[in-house]
């Protein structure tokens, strides 16, 4: 993927086979922490879940699906046999993955909210895809997969709650490493910084007024949208996360610019 590129900006789906490696639809996999126990990213994105749909389809003006797609075209190109979501929250992600793969094509969601994944699943029976799509409760810290397990795995606008003022940021990303094949894809879409300064400007006042009180109110969590809020502007620019990725030991890091700057789409290898 050339560096900085710009990009200004569903069907009936088919039955899939569960993957043996993964512990099962809406289960905990052994090891990984009891609700009592929860992060507190975890109780944040626990409370939010009824109403994100929503709010990301108002805040981001729809245009979070449109570069869901694209994510998700790009990551099928190379036809992967067997494809991991992380943290999916409310399902969009892997949503788009059991439109767009081939039949044979395995598709595994895992998040470690509970909530979100109930949505998720209940928007897959609701719209069709339910039986192509396992869903598992874990931790990005700890994936409960083997080794070299995933052909490609992708993210929707996740990436930033992994390596934003996260603690645990080598693991996941270690984690995240771990469960790709060799030449295994990593194709993820996430917020970004502009690189023109008037219009970061305006995408950085736009967080600050819109998105941290709108969605305060269309989400219904203030604490929730203060946090989206503040990590989107304050997250690192593209060329930042390339040299994380790499940093991390991705092969070949890049991005492609949405919108001037305001999200981008990244891939590297394993």
């Amino acid at each position: 993927m050339a560096t900085g590129r710009e990009d200004p900006g569903p069907p009936g789906v088919r039955p899939a086979e569960k993957d043996p490696a993964v512990t099962g639809m809406g289960t905990r996999p052994a090891g990984t922490a009891s609700r009592s126990s929860a992060l507190p990213l975890q109780r944040m994105f626990d409370s939010v879940h009824r109403y994100y749909d929503r709010s990301n389809r108002v805040l981001t003006l729809g245009c979070d699906q449109r570069w869901r797609r694209r994510c998700i075209e790009q990551l099928l190109a190379e036809r992967p046999r067997r494809v991991l979501d992380l943290c999916c929250g409310t399902g969009d992600m892997a949503l788009w993955l059991a439109r767009l793969a081939a039949a044979d094509c395995r598709i595994v969601a895992l998040d470690f909210s509970r909530p979100m994944l109930e949505t998720a699943r209940a928007k897959a029976e609701r719209l069709g895809p339910g039986p192509r799509i396992e869903f598992v409760e874990g931790d990005a810290a700890a994936l409960p997969f083997p080794a070299a397990h995933f052909d490609g795995v992708t993210l929707g606008f996740a990436f930033r709650n992994l390596t934003y003022h996260n603690p645990r940021r080598e693991r996941c990303l270690a984690e995240l490493h771990r469960v790709l094949r060799p030449g295994g894809h990593l194709v993820f879409a996430e917020t970004s910084q502009p690189a023109w300064r008037p219009w970061r400007a305006a995408v950085h006042l736009y967080h600050r007024l819109v998105v941290r009180h709108a969605g305060a109110w269309l989400g219904g969590n203030r604490d929730a949208y203060r946090y989206l809020a503040q990590s989107a502007a304050d997250y690192l620019s593209a060329p930042q996360v390339v040299e994380l990725l790499a940093a991390a030991g991705f092969r070949e890091p890049g991005y492609r610019h949405l919108l001037g700057g305001v999200a981008a789409i990244f891939s590297a290898r394993a």
